[in-house]
């Protein structure tokens, strides 16, 4: 028998509504508190900049239970993807639990003897009221709180007139039009915001960036949608797993000859089709060391745009704000009217008391997640959307469904808390010593192991059916109505 919850959702993002729809098909009472004004986390209309839309195709960036609308682009728009997540909240109640304008100020036991959590909550008005929950899942993602910059000479920069804004507040395409416009960041999000700026009448737009990084074209060759590449079980066997048996790392190694080809092919075909030498961005690293959560897709415009000039790419960083001009860590100077910061979001969980904090996050920013869902020593909460992806939604709709067995206590492989612990500890050597570039975002990242994540997760819940088989299960890019059948086809049950 499992009783009911009164469980706390925190944030109405991607990750919220997952965790929102999990938890009450199951039969518990759920409310959602979510600090701004509208559903929808990154995708929320005030957080969009100009002309974005997703990096994963539509196929992909879906929940189980419902698919994008045909009319819907390959790759939608920031506003297709809200009307989206607007229909899914309204479509399953979602919208019924929702508390908008109020925030988590901060959360600790409860005191009245009780499992679970006391959480204060703000509303937009500053009022504070406290209110006990038996759960709690974190659905705040790795897109919450923007990270700022600050360099020196910039209050003179502003009060010469000059802008400073985070990539988040570029949401009208007039900032640009006559300016000088500087982007400091190499993710799609600062790519993006340069071709803009040229599209919208920009005098100069430059971008700046530490190093160069590798990205994939929409297309690859032109012809082949990436999906079809990067996204499928046999591109992912190519890289060393975590806890591979001895024969697993010998067939490795005997297969590196031809790992190898596969991947300085890509290459030579990315470094033809983007002109990365005639844009002096070929990178120095390998493709395969880097592949994580943070390679980006290519912007369509931005190569073609710095091969003639009018995006100007310096490598670099800001060093301090000198006049109406920027002056890089190398010297360089660059005139200036906006810097754009597409500097990415801070990682944390700042309403989790101190002495949880250090249960949580190690020293050097590493998450302790078992599954990147759960830790054995915060009881009664868990985290959604922090195992990070190319294909997020799947990611989040399926960790939704892992943490409500887990928290019910249902999960086919129920794990004690020194299994638990003793992964979470082989995870965290994989990602420092094994593979380096598994420990971006925190190491909160699943990418390229999306199949190895999935199959995990299903295994655990139970599921009869945990992937698909043949041709279609090693070159097929993952498919959200396949696991809807693989979630149907574990144990049912509901709180009562």
């Amino acid at each position: 028998m499992v009783s009911p919850k009164h469980v706390c959702v925190i944030g109405a993002g991607v990750s919220g509504l997952a965790a929102a729809k999990a938890f009450a098909t199951r039969g518990h009472r759920v409310t959602i508190v979510e600090r701004s004004t509208d559903l929808g986390g990154v995708w929320e209309p005030a957080r969009s900049y100009p002309e974005v839309q997703t990096q994963s195709p539509k196929d992909l960036y879906r929940y189980t239970d419902r698919a994008m609308p045909e009319a819907y682009p390959e790759w939608p728009t920031g506003p297709q993807v809200h009307a989206y997540l607007t229909d899914y909240a309204r479509g399953f109640g979602l919208d019924r639990m929702l508390r908008l304008g109020t925030s988590v100020a901060g959360m600790e036991r409860r005191t009245d003897g009780k499992p679970g959590w006391s959480l204060a909550l703000s509303n937009s008005g500053g009022a504070t009221s406290k209110e006990d929950f038996d759960f709690v899942a974190v659905c705040t993602g790795q897109f919450n709180e923007p990270r700022g910059l600050d360099c020196a000479g910039q209050d003179d920069f502003l009060a010469q007139g000059g802008q400073i804004l985070h990539s988040s507040k570029y949401n009208d395409p007039a900032l640009a039009k006559g300016r000088r416009v500087v982007v400091l960041g190499g993710s799609k999000s600062a790519t993006d915001i340069a071709v803009n700026a040229v599209k919208s009448g920009a005098r100069e737009v430059t971008i700046v960036m530490r190093e160069r990084i590798w990205r994939i074209p929409y297309f690859i060759g032109g012809l082949v949608n990436f999906k079809r590449i990067l996204y499928i079980r046999a591109q992912e066997d190519m890289f060393p797993g975590w806890g591979a048996s001895a024969m697993a790392r010998l067939t490795h190694r005997i297969a590196a000859p031809l790992v190898w080809a596969n991947w300085r092919g890509l290459e030579s075909l990315l470094k033809v089709q983007l002109k990365l030498k005639r844009c002096n961005m070929v990178p120095k690293e390998r493709i395969e060391d880097g592949v994580n959560c943070s390679v980006p897709i290519a912007t369509p415009g931005f190569y073609p745009m710095v091969a003639d000039g009018r995006i100007k790419a310096v490598f670099g960083s800001f060093d301090h704000y000198e006049g109406n001009s920027i002056v890089m860590s190398g010297g360089e100077r660059i005139a200036a009217d906006v810097a754009v910061l597409a500097i990415g979001y801070k990682l944390g969980v700042p309403f989790l008391p101190g002495a949880y904090q250090a249960k949580l996050v190690d020293a050097d920013g590493q998450y302790r997640l078992y599954r990147l869902i759960a830790n054995p020593d915060l009881p009664e909460l868990g985290f959604v959307g922090f195992n990070s992806s190319f294909c997020t939604v799947l990611c989040a709709d399926l960790a939704a469904n892992w943490l409500v067995r887990y928290a019910d206590g249902q999960l086919a492989r129920q794990p004690t808390t020194q299994q638990m612990r003793d992964s979470i500890e082989m995870m965290l050597h994989f990602k420092r010593v094994e593979r380096p570039a598994a420990s971006v975002y925190g190491g909160l990242c699943i990418a390229p192991y999306h199949y190895r994540h999935f199959d995990e997760l299903m295994a655990d819940i139970g599921a009869k059916e945990q992937k698909r088989g043949g041709l279609a299960g090693r070159f097929l890019p993952p498919d959200a109505d396949a696991y809807a059948k693989f979630l149907a086809s574990a144990p049912e049950y509901r709180a009562a």
